[in-house]
């Protein structure tokens, strides 16, 4: 019965707050229960806590002190205070920061520097213990001289890949004075420091009047500067400054049911800047490492690096000939390289042996090179236990035969699937293409040899299908694919027929025979969109790469705008698409990084800021002037990973029981 009610109350909760359904149906269930009730234990607290006293006052000047102690009036706790309590001046050793009843206590281990403004920015950490209602933004500060800085730096920082909101990074200043340099980010520590919520945005507090320069620092290892190639950062290269001016701003008041109750203007102190954008990136050539080997089979085995290498590693092979042996395939950025073992005399035994050169990063952060020697793989999955496995799935295989054989089925020609090993493949797309779309082949193993005349291409004319003109030709930097190119043409039938002798592979393996039927879509299932990007000059040395993306804010397709800013695309799927455009200064088709050394930054990435519908048969033209919109209100919300934090309120736990509360004896009387 208790169970019962309490789901009752969970339904009647639901209802009040505008998302209960079927609550009618559950009163006819509990129509019999002779009375239902819940105890009433009196109001719940819904006041924030308050502070009473600080000891050093807060604002105090002139102290020495590094014990803080701060009493709130009822009793506290600290939420993610490793996430949001952040302590500036950055301190090298760690502040015990903690609740203790109704205190929060700070023990700060670094010396003190003179004539500096400390703060301990609390940002929404500290709730009562009871019912979690927050104090609301909070900032303690003292100052080491006479007077305290109060000034502040405010902005955003963005991924500059995807415009993606950065949580949780570091952002610090440095004085842009005659002492600046541009080494001071990797030799010492940022002078005040904030840490982004899940907006990306930052306020630096404490800051002195003047001018600086600011920086973002996924800080890896804690030394509050950019020490290692694995941290994320942000630069700025202008100078900026501090100032303030008196302003006011709205403040709503919401009534329960989400109406607006009132707006008042509130006078407030507005700070400047406060609308910094700082674009993070990695560096490339990040340290290198072998990060693991890997040898699922026996014909092959993958070597996996921590970050790209310049060029492949060199295996010595130990009893075997590895240039004669091994077929290496590598990754784009040979980060990952796989070796097929062309010849069984090496492939067979279980272990593999081989010395391993290759660029690793030393404690000095130089590239220098490397020897693994004696290397040693063995295969997960040994030839004994294949051919264990082969044979007792042939010996079922032909059991299976026997009994289709008795009960008079002709399964005599059936040829027995274990007795050969083939290759496979994928063929990508399959079935339906769009008209400009070409058909790759993909197999298990790297192709040997390609007899072509074992291979054919039809096109369907009337009933019968009739030799078509065709390309078939390996994919470039690819040992495993082949390329299937025609010209297709929209609503039009095809036949890519090759028989079992067509390819080999290095491992001597044959594909079986391939009869795919191909169609072509119609035009009408298509739209397109033409992009006219504003601003952009002829005279312009880098280009700009359109991107259209899909809901999971991947590239659908590229194409570089021409000289007149226009990009087309033609053979649309009907959907929604968004847009990304790079502007790509060497021209090389792709968005770069930037390098903090040379102080060059990364490339800009822009966002078309909604979403483009487009419909078959229908064409969309669209202008973008990408430098118009602020760069944080670019990226549609719909495509945005990284949401906002949820903001702390007050519970508002009493309304809500006194609106069960008279749902209650409503459900009393209706039972009665």
């Amino acid at each position: 019965m208790e169970n019962l009610i309490s789901t009752l109350r969970k339904y009647i909760l639901l209802s009040i707050q505008g998302r209960g359904r079927g609550v009618g149906l559950l009163l006819l269930i509990l129509s019999s229960c002779a009375s239902i009730g819940s105890p009433d234990g009196g109001p719940y607290d819904e006041t924030p806590p308050k502070v009473v006293e600080c000891s050093p006052a807060n604002k105090a000047t002139a102290n020495d002190k590094r014990k803080i102690s701060i009493l709130f009036d009822e009793y506290i706790k600290i939420e993610n205070a490793s996430e949001k309590v952040v302590v500036s001046p950055p301190q090298i050793e760690m502040p015990n920061i903690r609740a203790v009843g109704k205190r929060v206590k700070i023990d700060l281990f670094d010396s003190l520097q003179a004539n500096t403004t400390y703060t301990v920015d609390f940002s929404d950490a500290i709730v009562d213990n009871n019912e979690g209602n927050p104090l609301g933004k909070y900032t303690y500060s003292f100052s080491t001289g006479e007077t305290i800085d109060t000034m502040e730096v405010a902005g955003t920082v963005l991924n500059a890949e995807n415009l993606e909101p950065v949580k949780g990074i570091l952002v610090g200043l440095y004085a842009a004075d005659s002492a600046f340099h541009d080494s001071l980010f990797t030799s010492q520590p940022l002078v005040r420091v904030a840490r982004t919520n899940g907006s990306g945005q930052f306020t630096v507090k404490g800051v002195r009047p003047g001018s600086y320069r600011a920086f973002a620092l996924q800080d890896m290892d804690g030394n509050y500067r950019f020490s290692q190639k694995s941290e994320m950062l942000a630069f700025d290269t202008t100078t900026i400054s501090t100032s303030h001016r008196p302003d006011i701003r709205p403040d709503t008041l919401w009534t329960r049911d989400s109406t607006i109750q009132k707006i008042r203007m509130v006078p407030f102190i507005h700070y400047y800047p406060d609308n910094l954008v700082l674009r993070a990136f990695l560096e490339t050539g990040q340290d290198k490492h072998l990060l693991k080997t890997e040898r699922k089979t026996p014909e092959s085995f993958t070597l996996y690096f921590t970050a790209p290498q310049d060029s492949l590693p060199r295996i010595e092979g130990i009893g075997f000939d590895a240039d004669r042996v091994l077929l290496p395939e590598p990754s784009a950025k040979n980060d990952t390289v796989t070796y097929w073992i062309t010849d069984t005399l090496v492939s067979y035994p279980d272990t593999l042996s081989f010395h391993l050169t290759y660029y690793e990063t030393d404690s000095l952060g130089i590239d220098v090179l490397h020897t693994d020697s004696a290397l040693e793989l063995v295969a997960k999955t040994t030839h004994a236990k294949m051919e264990k496995e082969r044979r007792k799935n042939s010996e079922d295989w032909l059991k299976q035969r026997e009994k289709q054989l008795k009960k008079g089925r002709d399964v005599s020609n059936e040829e027995n699937p274990y007795e050969v090993t083939y290759m496979t493949y994928q063929m990508k797309p399959s079935g339906t293409l769009d008209p400009n779309q070409n058909v790759t082949l993909t197999f298990s193993e790297p192709i040997a040899r390609v007899d072509m005349e074992h291979i054919h291409f039809y096109q369907k004319v009337d009933s019968d299908y009739v030799e078509a003109p065709f390309l078939f030709q390996p994919v470039e930097g690819q040992i495993r694919q082949y390329r299937l190119y025609a010209e297709w043409e929209p609503t039009e039938k095809y036949q890519f027929v090759a028989d079992s002798l067509a390819f080999l592979g290095v491992l001597g393996h044959y594909a079986k025979s391939i009869k795919s039927e191909l169609r072509v879509r119609s035009l009408d299932e298509y739209g397109a969109i033409f992009v006219h990007l504003l601003g952009v000059e002829p005279s312009d040395s880098a280009q700009y790469l359109v991107e259209l993306l899909n809901k999971s804010d991947k590239p659908v397709v590229q194409q570089t705008a021409d000289g007149a800013g226009r990009a087309d695309f033609f053979y649309l799927k009907p959907g929604e698409y968004y847009m990304r455009l790079i502007v790509d200064r060497n021209r090389n088709g792709k968005w770069d990084t930037g390098e903090y050394a040379t102080m060059t930054p990364p490339e800009e990435v822009f966002y078309f800021p909604q979403p483009i519908p487009l419909r078959a048969k229908f064409e969309v033209e669209q202008d973008w002037n990408f430098r118009s919109i602020d760069m944080t209100k670019q990226k549609p919300k719909a495509i945005t990973k990284q949401k906002a934090d949820k903001e702390k309120t007050v519970k508002d736990k009493n309304w809500q029981r006194e609106e069960e509360k008279k749902a209650m004896n409503g459900i009393k009387h209706f039972v009665r």
